[in-house]
């Protein structure tokens, strides 16, 4: 069974005043009601995905251990400022957030706990997974260059986030603003791979070659790529699978105008981000928060996250990729571990506003 709850957050100042599920109705179930055994029958998920079919998942594990799912739902930020409001308090069990970042800073604000989970380090790579065991990748998606099929005429040209940046492109390039996480992350796997230094100068390159300020969403800088307004865009991939399983024509017109580059194959690999839980500091029910996050890494969860929301599955083997997913290519992944872009986060921003990446 899956109860669904939402919370909104007015300021810091009145963050502690506010009642879970201020926005809407929300269940009285307690996430530590005992069975007769005595053990804790429900968990509370705070969760910051926000795909429907997500709750298959959530329900087919109640389904097979009896533990119910609260799941409580709101952007990243709210649900770490949550955390760190509640303290002792809280009922939350397990957290899940998109991108490395977001789960470096819940690491950094210690509002998650190590835990250990044979399973969990079996099922992940070990770079898609916290050292000290306070987060797990559950998911993964590539940060990939889209082309206008009509105005690039040699796609094989552009075979690096590098080359978007260089003064020769003759190529326009359409991405969203730099207080995107999904940007910063990229941005703290250059500097990884290039310094600070080299990561200004591709900064400031890259933002010569905007086709516009940066605006919207993945899914507009596709629609626009589609329209002329630029040569180039860069795009998570189940953002372009989400578009072309779409049943609207006009979005099968977008699709069908342009290609997919997996950047930097003869070098360090495209760039991998991931959404991944962690058993919150406080969690009333630790052991059922551990089973939850391991049934997340199942092949039978993986195959519905695959299916549903576009991504790659997480699994070292044996999970298959959404078909379309697949249609796209078989890629070299950059190994850089999650933890060291996700800590880059900061200096990474720094870089960016620097370079005048709005």
């Amino acid at each position: 069974m899956l109860t669904r709850r939402f919370f909104c957050l007015a300021s810091s100042a009145t963050i502690g005043a506010i009642a879970l599920g201020a926005c809407t109705p929300q269940s009285t179930t307690n996430n530590s009601t005992p069975n007769a055994s005595g053990a804790a029958q429900s968990i509370t998920l705070y969760s910051a995905r926000h795909y429907d079919a997500d709750a298959k998942v959530y329900e087919n594990f109640s389904k097979k251990t009896g533990i119910k799912v609260n799941l409580v739902e709101a952007k990243a930020s709210e649900l770490l400022e949550r955390l760190k409001s509640e303290g002792e308090n809280t009922p939350a069990d397990v957290v899940i957030t998109v991108d490395a970042g977001r789960l470096h800073t819940a690491k950094a604000d210690e509002i998650l706990q190590p835990i250990q989970s044979d399973v969990l380090t079996a099922a992940i790579p070990e770079n898609l997974r916290d050292k000290d065991g306070n987060w797990f990748g559950v998911t993964k998606r590539a940060r990939v260059i889209l082309y206008n099929k009509d105005t690039v005429s040699d796609p094989s040209k552009i075979t690096s986030y590098e080359d978007l940046a260089k003064p020769d492109l003759g190529y326009k390039v359409l991405v969203r603003s730099s207080n995107n996480i999904y940007n910063q992350s990229l941005v703290g796997s250059i500097l990884a791979a290039n310094g600070e230094a080299g990561t200004e100068d591709w900064v400031k390159g890259l933002v010569k070659n905007f086709a516009r300020p940066p605006e919207g969403n993945d899914t507009a800088q596709i629609k626009a790529l589609a329209s002329g307004l630029g040569d180039l865009a860069i795009v998570n991939s189940y953002y372009v699978v989400r578009v072309a399983k779409s049943k609207n024509p006009k979005d099968q017109e977008v699709i069908s105008k342009v290609g997919m580059i997996f950047p930097n194959q003869s070098d360090r690999g495209t760039h991998v981000n991931i959404s991944g839980a962690g058993v919150a500091k406080n969690a009333p029910n630790k052991a059922g928060a551990i089973k939850f996050i391991e049934y997340l890494v199942s092949p039978e969860a993986q195959a519905i996250f695959a299916s549903s929301n576009n991504e790659y599955p997480i699994l070292k083997t044996g999970a298959k990729v959404d078909e379309k997913l697949a249609s796209y290519g078989e890629f070299k992944e950059d190994s850089l571990s999650a933890e060291v872009f996700g800590k880059n986060n900061k200096q990474a921003l720094e870089i960016m506003d620097r370079g005048g990446w709005k």
